[in-house]
């Protein structure tokens, strides 16, 4: 993948999430809460990040979830990911 910036991976991010939840009304943004908005669980994060890690070919250590409360904070970890590639 070439580079990619920070607002292009926060817009991918809405787009995969929107197939997390089970509401096709729901706008998602980058200050989406996962966990309070979406009503991401545990089982439901851990698929995201598989499919993440397969999208943008990175690991991403699941210790690092821990801080992830927002769209914003998830595409951040990924951009911070990529960029030390």
């Amino acid at each position: 993948m070439s580079e990619i910036t920070l607002e292009q991976i926060t817009e991918l991010l809405c787009q995969q999430l929107i197939q997390f939840t089970n509401n096709d009304e729901v706008t998602i943004s980058s200050e989406t809460n996962l966990i309070t908005h979406l009503a991401i669980d545990s089982i439901k994060l851990l698929n995201l990040v598989m499919e993440i890690e397969d999208h943008f070919d990175i690991s991403v250590p699941l210790n690092t979830l821990v801080d992830v409360l927002t769209v914003q904070d998830l595409a951040n970890l990924i951009y911070k990911i990529k960029s030390s590639q």
